[in-house]
């Protein structure tokens, strides 16, 4: 279970803003699920600190216990509106206060939308996600992200959406619209986020999670490594998420793609083996969850993803570009899993429900 003093730590974004304080905040209670949800700093930061070998060999330990070792979960991600906003994420080529180069497109029509999707299941894909550059959608733009989310079950796929917050009358009716999946990332961890983001709280991020589980839909949550942060931000980041009331059911570990024109373009790269780290770290402190390998992938070799899939990542996204960045094509992939013996997951759509619970392996 989750302790008080671990709920108010991990409330405060360190931004000086009134979530720092605990203003406004949502009360955050463990469901009892059989898994930890009251890891401490030091104990986050001793599996960092362990040899190579011996973290690798315990997460791998930890993922077959819960999951099929050579499997991985296939999702689509498209962007449905791109651009023109207004928050200063540091890392965000969409923000409108950076010359990026990119142009601003309005929301796309539904039959665009769905024809991608359909594109996207031909390709092998599981599970279909719709980004919006958003702070936060305003209600006519619910309707038509339902209509989206609506044309895409119909296709047999898992729905996801990543829209901005949401106050809890928008994730009541995306839910009853059929979506599966909302990611709202926590990007990093609550000490450093005030220098990444001052437009948006922690607490923001925390209260959307919020509205999220309590409609019964799943969460998409995890975050960016390679901003700058130390490994000590990076524990704290993998503690605030497997600290939340309920594990997100999948968690993307991001690895920075730097944009030219944004404040982060000349960071450092992170060393490829503490990005190893991290995922093995997540994995064992979120055992249940999807671990994704997410952005950054086009910049990594075979190997170094084949070690992220050792360590215990179990999930990818296909195709060549997420939101606005590269990714590798779905050829490569198809090739990388050949090399590795590893399948996609196919998901056992029911008709009674939105979702499944059971993700079966693809013949």
């Amino acid at each position: 279970m989750q302790s008080e003093q671990a709920i108010d730590e991990m409330a405060g974004c360190g931004g000086g803003c009134a979530c720092a304080t605990g203003v406004g905040k949502t009360e955050l209670r463990a469901v009892d699920d059989g898994l930890r949800h009251d890891w401490t700093q030091p104990e986050i930061a001793a599996l960092f600190a362990l040899p190579f070998n011996d973290l690798l060999y315990q997460a791998q330990a930890v993922h077959r216990e819960h999951h099929d070792p050579n499997a991985v979960q296939v999702s689509t991600l498209l962007s449905i509106k791109t651009g023109a906003c207004p928050e200063d994420c540091a890392y965000c080529p969409q923000s409108a206060r950076y010359d990026t180069g990119l142009k601003a497109e309005k929301l796309m029509p539904l039959d665009a939308v769905v024809a991608k999707a359909k594109q996207a299941k031909e390709a092998g894909a599981s599970r279909f996600c719709m980004g919006a550059a958003w702070r936060s959608p305003k209600d006519r733009d619910i309707s038509q992200v339902n209509a989206m989310v609506s044309a895409v079950k119909a296709l047999g796929l898992e729905t996801c959406a990543t829209l901005g917050m949401l106050s809890r009358e928008q994730a009541v009716a995306l839910k009853a619209a059929g979506l599966d999946y909302y990611n709202h990332n926590l990007d990093t961890s609550p000490e450093f986020y005030g220098e990444i983001i001052s437009t948006r709280c922690y607490q923001d991020r925390l209260d959307t999670l919020a509205h999220v589980r309590d409609v019964g839909m799943k969460t998409c949550c995890g975050g960016i490594v390679g901003m700058g942060e130390t490994r000590a931000d990076r524990a704290s980041f993998v503690r605030a998420l497997a600290n939340l009331p309920a594990h997100p059911d999948s968690v993307p570990i991001n690895r920075l793609v730097k944009v030219a024109g944004t404040p982060l373009a000349e960071e450092h790269d992170l060393d490829a083996f503490e990005f190893v780290r991290t995922i093995a770290v997540a994995r064992i402190t979120m055992p249940a969850s999807m671990v994704r390998l997410s952005a950054g992938r086009e910049a990594m070799s075979e190997e170094l993803q084949a070690l992220c899939f050792l360590a215990g990542a179990n999930s990818i996204f296909y195709g060549e570009k997420l939101l606005t960045t590269g990714n590798p094509d779905t050829e490569s992939d198809r090739a990388l899993f050949a090399k590795l013996g590893l399948q996609p997951l196919t998901v056992a759509m029911s008709t009674e429900r939105a979702h499944t619970d059971t993700i079966e392996r693809a013949a």
